[in-house]
């Protein structure tokens, strides 16, 4: 990792199309959860672009070689409970060997403020490249704390990945976490007065999984 993380807007076509259908209020339950799951598998084979490689030898049917294979500890999907759970599958698609751990929190309605109930991690964190996802980014509060709690566990190679960020959000996660890449499908245009973000989606968590 770097010592100054960079914040990264996928624009892939095939991202941004499909980002779109979940933004329709009209798209239901099902639709809604398949079409995370596809964007957050498009999005993990650009977040993994430089994970490390090693030469391995290998017998072709025609002859030995050294070729590249992935180095290293696995790496570690860290979804932020509920919302994040949303986008653990699409990723796994792609990497079925991660390992997958979990932060639970919830964002207080009166203080928009996140507060943290549940932390469960793999061991060995500090050797492992770890994906942080939540569909959104809005005031970086849950994503500031998600992170803080990795680090205190040994964590230093942090992505997160989301699928709609708000500038507010950004710039406050990079603030107080400057070392971590930000991957986002979009940046939107703001939060709004009750910290959503616009023009967004919705609540992710509640159209991922059918609740009010």
């Amino acid at each position: 990792m770097s010592s100054l993380g960079k914040f990264e807007v996928l624009d892939h076509p095939l991202i941004q199309h499909k980002l779109t259908i979940i933004r329709d209020k009209n798209c239901g339950t099902r639709e809604f959860r398949e079409v995370v799951n596809e964007i957050a598998e498009l999005m993990a084979y650009e977040v993994s672009r430089d994970m490390p490689l090693e030469d391995v030898q290998v017998e072709t049917p025609i002859t030995v070689t050294t070729k590249k294979s992935l180095a290293g500890k696995k790496v570690v999907i860290v979804p932020i409970l509920r919302a994040g759970l949303g986008m653990v599958d699409g990723i796994l698609e792609l990497i079925p060997a991660a390992k997958v751990g979990h932060v639970g929190m919830y964002r207080d309605e009166e203080t928009l403020k996140p507060v943290e109930y549940f932390v469960k991690m793999p061991e060995n964190m500090e050797s492992r490249e770890i994906f942080v996802v939540d569909p959104m980014l809005a005031t970086g509060g849950s994503a500031i704390m998600a992170v803080d709690a990795l680090k205190k566990r040994g964590a230093v190679a942090i992505k997160f990945v989301c699928l709609v960020a708000a500038p507010e959000g950004v710039k406050a996660l990079r603030a107080a976490h400057p070392d971590i890449d930000i991957f986002a499908a979009a940046l939107d245009d703001k939060l709004n007065e009750n910290g959503y973000i616009v023009p967004g989606l919705g609540d992710a968590g509640d159209r991922l999984f059918g609740t009010k």
